[in-house]
């Protein structure tokens, strides 16, 4: 039997999108924000485009979703995704537009990004190096290559291990957080060609 994806419909704007890309791998995907449904999913996979507040108030008013995924998660063990603003949520606290909570699921904070060469523009758009730490040596995953990034704002992890890819843009951005079932990444999959295909790929075949 086919796993089933859960992929989290709380209003974000890069979902059908993400929901191509899952498919065009061969993922059996449900658009979701029935707590039930994710309880049940194999794999939960939450997309975001927008800022961290609206992203963040949005999924809070998903009723039961917030509980449902981290109960899969963290009881059930599910391999979880996060992309571009659905990474961030993950964080304790995002600062865009005054300070909001995040999930709290991988500690730090999102900021503005602030290049140290004033020639460097913000946001940070376009295809640009994923470079592996090495924490990310025994991650399935996540591997090095170009891919495309669209933000203004950047994960701040509290523990260096947490952070498991850098790029650069004036100084050094986090494109990839992650720690036991957990996986975010800063840039898209869904825009970023073969790259982004082979990292959902991999998603689909992780066993944490």
């Amino acid at each position: 039997m086919a796993e089933v994806i859960a992929l989290v419909d709380y209003g974000a704007g890069n979902l059908h999108s993400v929901e191509n890309a899952l498919r065009k791998v061969g993922a059996h995907v449900t658009v979701t924000a029935d707590p039930d449904v994710l309880r049940a999913a194999d794999r939960i996979v939450l997309p975001g485009v927008g800022s961290f507040g609206a992203c963040a108030a949005g999924l809070r008013a998903e009723d039961g979703v917030i509980e449902a995924m981290h109960e899969r998660v963290f009881v059930g063990g599910a391999p979880f995704l996060g992309i571009c603003v659905g990474m961030q949520l993950l964080a304790t606290r995002g600062l865009e537009h005054g300070e909001t909570p995040g999930l709290d699921w991988i500690g730090g904070e999102v900021r503005l990004i602030q290049p140290r060469d004033e020639s460097v523009k913000v946001p940070h758009m376009g295809w640009n190096d994923v470079a592996l730490t090495h924490h990310a040596e025994d991650h399935a995953v996540v591997e090095e290559g170009e891919a495309y990034f669209l933000h203004s704002y950047h994960f701040h992890a509290d523990r260096g291990r947490d952070v498991l890819a850098m790029t650069d843009h004036g100084g050094g951005l986090v494109a990839a957080v992650g720690r036991d079932n957990l996986l975010g990444v800063q840039f898209h999959p869904e825009k970023s060609q073969g790259f982004g295909l082979g990292l959902l790929t991999r998603f689909l075949e992780w066993k944490p």
